[in-house]
């Protein structure tokens, strides 16, 4: 057998050229050439930055306030010495909310929280959507249409009523209410991955796995489910900004976090009375979760643009 060392070098050059050009990394050639996916990545990278270093970020703790502090009042606005706030006061970079507690640390705090909501919720719902879809369109029968039908029956429901239905049952709480989120949002995943087993689970290979003596599992996870990580990791892109915004909406109507929790739509449902009189306790959270959405949009935009099958020829002649 001829080694690599003996072969000609054109043909040792064609095995690099193979290798540079492998599937990852014309992915990832493709999602660096997409305008929206670098912009998503770069304000995700500095919302994970600022979540992970919040504690060290953050002057104070977010629940501590400063009620029977000198100088001190409830909804005081943004006070920076640099912008000339009197030095004996303390510098609070956006303001005190309703409870004397500084707005600046718990937004860094409630990045945190939006972070952990957005990927736990469409984790959950990936997991659980995967399984139900994967054995509803490779058993087919009896088995598909009872699992569908029920997707179908929760599909039939208004998506946020429907949460709020579920909240409303399990108990206002931060956990129930990503908990109702990620249950209503399984059909979707259930549905694509049910379609792409259904698209191929006939194909050649699939057909030649069998042959060969593998398992069900084997097939199912070895030859068909990798066909349905690129919509997948779009619709999942996507789906964390509806979490995180879902969630938020459900925190305002008082029925997810509970204060003191720092997250950003209780800290808008707490003080929504306040645009006029105190604008920065509104405006801020509501920038914050516009940024995050945002992101992730971009990111999902990009992904999607990137991993479409049908943009043959993207990466060629580059």
């Amino acid at each position: 057998m001829t080694s690599v060392a003996q072969l000609p070098d054109d043909n040792i050059a064609n095995i690099r050229d193979y290798r540079s050009n492998s599937l990852w990394r014309l992915t990832l050639r493709r999602i660096l050439r997409q305008r929206s996916a670098v912009v998503g990545l770069s304000i995700l990278s500095v919302l994970l930055v600022l979540a992970i270093f919040a504690p060290v970020i953050a002057p104070y703790d977010p629940t501590q306030d400063f009620i029977g502090e000198e100088g001190v009042r409830r909804r005081d606005p943004p006070c920076i010495h640099l912008l000339g706030c009197p030095e004996e006061q303390p510098q609070f970079l956006l303001g005190l909310d309703g409870n004397a507690r500084d707005v600046f640390s718990r937004i860094l705090y409630g990045t945190r929280v939006s972070l952990r909501i957005g990927f736990t919720v469409i984790g959950i719902a990936i997991l659980c959507g995967t399984v139900l879809g994967a054995i509803a369109g490779y058993t087919g029968g009896w088995i598909d249409n009872l699992i569908m039908r029920i997707m179908d029956i929760v599909l039939a429901f208004p998506f946020f009523l429907l949460a709020i239905a579920l909240v409303f049952v399990l108990g206002p709480s931060l956990t129930n209410a990503m908990l109702a989120i990620a249950i209503v949002s399984i059909p979707s995943y259930a549905r694509v991955i049910r379609a792409t087993v259904l698209s191929v689970r006939e194909a050649d290979y699939v057909e030649a796995s069998r042959a060969l003596g593998a398992s069900h599992m084997q097939i199912l996870f070895g030859r068909i489910l990798p066909n349905a990580l690129p919509p997948l990791i779009v619709l999942g892109t996507l789906g964390i900004a509806t979490a995180i915004l879902d969630t938020a909406a459900l925190s305002f109507l008082g029925l997810g976090a509970q204060p003191p929790t720092p997250e950003w739509g209780t800290m808008l449902g707490s003080e929504r009375n306040q645009i006029f009189s105190a604008p920065h306790l509104v405006f801020v959270p509501g920038v914050a979760i516009s940024i995050t959405v945002l992101a992730f949009n971009l990111l999902g935009d990009g992904l999607r643009d990137a991993l479409d099958p049908r943009l043959v020829n993207v990466g060629k002649g580059s």
